[in-house]
């Protein structure tokens, strides 16, 4: 009797632990970085190499930090969705070419829009582990002050721009 009880228990407990995992939201795993300063870089542009951006250089703006790559399959699922929150001019978009070529890089963004203000290179990966990418796509909304307030992991989603993105970027804007 025993030798049932056991096993029947033990698929018990790991239907439990199957049914909460499911329910889980793999874009709200939760950061450290919320609600603390933006860590600090100086990357080149994309476009211009010789130039440098900063955190620094968008101080009193609200400003979302996109995690992209040439070679990123998801990224091409959310770039449509990136170039319409562009043609809103809701917020200033800074993207963030993660370990790619700046050539393949240019290539996708010629061929399928560019969403964003100004996008640095990262081909060595440093910027992205200082912000604790998981992987890409990745997308970081930062306040007036340089503060992360909100990350989002995976593809960012029309849903996601309506229901999280805007209201967030209304209210951060509105700060003083």
């Amino acid at each position: 009797m025993l030798k049932f009880i056991i096993p029947l228990i033990l698929f018990i407990i790991m239907a439990v632990f199957l049914a909460l995992g499911l329910n889980l939201r793999p874009s709200e795993i939760p950061s450290p970085f919320i609600n603390k300063p933006a860590p600090a870089f100086s990357a080149p542009k994309l476009n211009a190499p010789e130039e440098k951006l900063s955190p620094a250089d968008l101080k009193g703006q609200v400003w979302l930090f996109n995690v992209w790559a040439s070679w990123c399959v998801s990224c091409r699922a959310e770039h449509p969705v990136l170039n319409q929150l562009a043609k809103q001019s809701a917020i200033v978009i800074v993207g963030l070419n993660y370990k790619d070529e700046a050539n393949d890089a240019n290539n996708w963004l010629e061929t399928l829009g560019n969403p964003y203000d100004v996008s640095i290179m990262d081909q060595d990966g440093r910027i992205g582990i200082d912000y604790g990418v998981y992987g890409v796509p990745e997308t970081f909304v930062i306040d007036k002050k340089g503060l992360i307030r909100y990350k989002h992991t995976g593809p960012v989603s029309d849903d996601d721009v309506q229901k999280i993105f805007l209201p967030l970027i209304a209210k951060l804007q509105a700060e003083p």
